[in-house]
């Protein structure tokens, strides 16, 4: 009688087991503060097509990048450009067989909601000096931040900067500029696409033509310390449907 009772328990624990993922593990990704809103929502299907725990955590991607030199427990960097992770890779932080370009976005000039006049495209004929008046022009760090290198780039290409330069409110990351603009702290700011999509209280102005910067590409690998598991997170992050979301939140995809 004990003897049925036991097996009985044992074959119901088991099918209990395999009828739900086993989480395995927990996996840390450090990304580029743009992607704040699109990875917390994908965080439920992350865990249920992987089995695994996320933990996030957003900055700017020179903050995020020198915190793994410094030996942060990151198990997989999502940066907003290039430049951050290569710079990784040269300390043989990251997995370089790993990386790849994630999602793409693009360059926008953003004011307040119902405070706008849309234009169909940015040009240098724009009179960004009035639209801006008195204030300030929002952007995230000009020399470390990829946001505010993209835009001091687009700035530049259109021959604004030297003039806009004594005007620009610099903010530790692109959603802290998105912030100083949706509060009403700066008339205008510069961001990504993305980032518009994610706070009703702004509104794109105009988006920054692509040949006025370097191509926006968001290249992401494991660091070299990545826990078990992290690889079926990077690959669930390529997959069409974490695509698809990352469009939804108006990020674009990645020309081969």
């Amino acid at each position: 009688m004990f003897l049925r009772l036991f097996n009985a328990l044992a074959g119901a624990a088991l099918s209990l087991m395999f009828a739900l993922p086993v989480m395995a593990g927990q996996v840390t990704i450090f990304a580029a503060a743009s992607l704040k809103t699109a990875l917390e929502d994908m965080v439920p299907q992350i865990s249920q097509a992987t089995g695994h725990e996320v933990t996030l955590s957003f900055a700017g991607s020179s903050a995020l990048a020198r915190q793994i030199e410094y030996g942060a427990p990151a198990d997989l960097y999502i940066s907003a450009n290039p430049g951050w992770m290569d710079h990784l890779s040269s300390k043989g932080l990251i997995q370089a067989d790993t990386r790849v370009d994630l999602v793409a976005n693009r360059l926008a000039l953003v004011g307040r909601e119902g405070e706008v006049d849309p234009v169909n495209s940015l040009t240098s004929d724009f009179d960004i000096k009035t639209r801006l008046g008195e204030g300030r022009l929002s952007m995230a760090l000009v020399e470390a931040v990829p946001a505010g290198i993209y835009g001091k780039a687009a700035l530049q290409s259109f021959g604004w900067w030297d003039d806009l330069f004594p005007m620009v409110a610099q903010a530790d990351n692109v959603r802290a500029a998105l912030a100083l603009v949706a509060q009403g702290a700066a008339p205008l700011g510069i961001v990504y696409e993305s980032d518009a999509m994610a706070d009703p209280r702004v509104s794109v102005i105009g988006v920054f033509p692509p040949d006025s910067h370097p191509p926006i590409r968001y290249p992401a690998a494991l660091t070299h310390r990545a826990a078990e598991g992290s690889e079926d997170v990077l690959d669930w992050l390529r997959s069409s449907e974490a695509q698809a979301l990352f469009v939804a939140h108006g990020f674009r995809g990645v020309d081969p």
